[in-house]
């Protein structure tokens, strides 16, 4: 269990990387529900193409188990209105390297279980090879929450923040990381 002073300490950290946005929640509020898998598998042109997407990651009750398995998350929220939307791409993929980076910072902190969930599917290489095992960023690689069952919008929603279903790319977007810390 992270301790309040522990946490003051990880969020100076956070800080440093410009990461302000942030909300500390308890894992348990990560809600985990098996309708997000099948929007993975049944609407998303990723399904089968990434290494950290459907099928090459846990199944639900794997993730919900994983979950299980921490006591505190933080969750961090990126405001971004994209003119194009593969405008997203660049962004999410620079995002994500800063993200590991500070996983990686509170693991030198001490914190040895800590896992990051990226605010989007991982874009760390322009070409993905698909597989797991042929990952050439094995290192840093990340699922998304949605690849682990992630009900996003019901987890942001209990911890307080905006999120809403665009219709357009003109319109803000609130996206939004995952840090588990133990």
């Amino acid at each position: 269990m992270t301790i309040i002073s522990d946490k003051e300490k990880l969020e100076k950290v956070f800080k440093t990387f410009n990461f302000n946005d942030f909300r500390w929640i308890k894992a348990s509020q990560i809600t985990v529900a098996h309708w997000v898998r099948f929007k993975c598998t049944f609407g998303c042109t990723s399904y089968g193409k990434k290494g950290s997407c459907p099928p090459q990651v846990p199944s639900v009750d794997e993730c919900r188990a994983f979950f299980s398995e921490y006591s505190d998350a933080v969750i961090f929220r990126f405001k971004k209105t994209v003119d194009k939307p593969e405008d997203r791409v660049p962004w999410s993929r620079e995002l994500s390297r800063e993200l590991i980076k500070l996983e990686r910072e509170v693991f030198w902190s001490g914190y040895h279980k800590s896992f990051m969930l990226f605010m989007d599917e991982c874009r760390l290489c322009s070409t993905c090879t698909g597989e797991r095992t042929t990952c050439v960023n094995k290192d840093d690689a990340r699922p998304g929450p949605e690849s682990l069952a992630v009900d996003v919008f019901g987890t942001v929603r209990s911890a307080g923040y905006p999120i809403k279903v665009l219709r357009n790319y003109d319109e803000e977007m609130n996206r939004y990381a995952i840090l588990l810390v133990e």
